[in-house]
């Protein structure tokens, strides 16, 4: 899925996502994860990793 596609379903600016995906937010507010996870069907656990170095 595209951004813009995501975007169109999550009703997040583009701009918002390519900030979360290229790793640039500080931080991200509840309701645009609820939105995301609506969009893709999925839980808000399910969008994160945990990098240990």
């Amino acid at each position: 899925m595209t951004l813009v596609e995501l975007s169109a379903r999550a009703g997040v600016s583009v701009v918002n996502l390519s900030v979360l995906k290229n790793d640039r937010a500080k931080a991200v507010r509840f309701s645009t994860l609820e939105a995301i996870c609506a969009a893709l069907d999925c839980e808000v656990g399910e969008l994160f990793t945990v990098d240990v170095a």
